[in-house]
């Protein structure tokens, strides 16, 4: 993801989470984190004739990952893409070192939960009324890497579990990686 995105990421955003959609601030602060030697965040965008149909974020501390963000747009759900997306994800968290990976899901987003089951996430616990306006809870979901399990993401050369294709999407782009 690139400032220029950040439009386009806003119009999916407030369409998917209109009672508590990111700010603009929000992604920009986030994409000032992404660049450099001392990158802390990986955001991606994935498109689709030349639209941005999903993103993804996550923020790295330590040996920690946080998955911030998946999104995918209502008209490709169900393709694999938000999979997709995850591996990006999982990858980074490899990247940046980190042994295990934690996330927030909506209580009533079974959708999502089911996903991060897929890829071996278990519930440890709730938020309550973590989403506001809405005041609905979130599930805290953990994937352990550990030190010596090796990487969090799929191998690169096997597809992602359950993963399906993406309709036409084009590859998952994101910030460089700065190992």
């Amino acid at each position: 993801m690139r400032w220029w995105d950040i439009d386009p990421v806003l119009e999916l955003e407030k369409d998917l989470f209109p009672e508590d959609a990111w700010s603009r601030g929000m992604f920009w602060s986030e994409l000032a984190h992404s660049r450099g030697s001392e990158a802390t965040r990986r955001y991606l965008v994935a498109e689709s004739g030349g639209r941005i149909v999903g993103y993804a974020g996550l923020v790295a501390s330590g040996d920690q990952a946080d998955i911030q963000t998946i999104a995918v747009a209502r008209a490709h759900q169900g393709t694999g893409l938000g999979a997709r997306l995850l591996v990006e994800l999982l990858r980074a968290a490899t990247a940046f070192e980190c042994h295990e990976v934690m996330l927030e899901c909506r209580v009533d987003n079974v959708r999502a939960q089911k996903l991060y089951e897929r890829f071996g996430f278990v519930p440890i616990g709730f938020r309550r009324g973590y989403y506001q306006p809405g005041n609905v809870d979130a599930l805290v979901m953990r994937l352990a890497t550990g030190p010596d399990s090796g990487s969090a993401a799929p191998d690169s050369g096997s597809p992602a579990p359950d993963s399906g294709s993406a309709a036409g999407a084009s590859p998952v782009q994101g910030t460089d990686n700065n190992d």
